[in-house]
């Protein structure tokens, strides 16, 4: 996904994203110790579409302390 996407959704749209990336890097990991692994390359965009999401509401909650000062 790319972050202009991102930026578009609301923060519990981010937030549920995140949970179902998570929960598929943790099938990943037990497909991999069963070595039935078909596209590792998943894997690692996926763990990049969660730092994306992390970014994008730690963005968000800086803008918010900051607009509250």
């Amino acid at each position: 996904m790319k972050a202009a996407e991102l930026r578009d959704m609301t923060g519990e749209e981010l937030r549920s994203l995140m949970n179902k990336f998570q929960e598929d890097v943790m099938h990943f990991r037990m497909l991999q110790a069963t070595g039935v692994v078909e596209n590792v390359r998943a894997a690692r965009q996926t763990k990049r579409n969660i730092a994306r999401i992390h970014t994008i509401l730690r963005e968000r909650e800086l803008v918010a302390t900051k607009g509250s000062k």
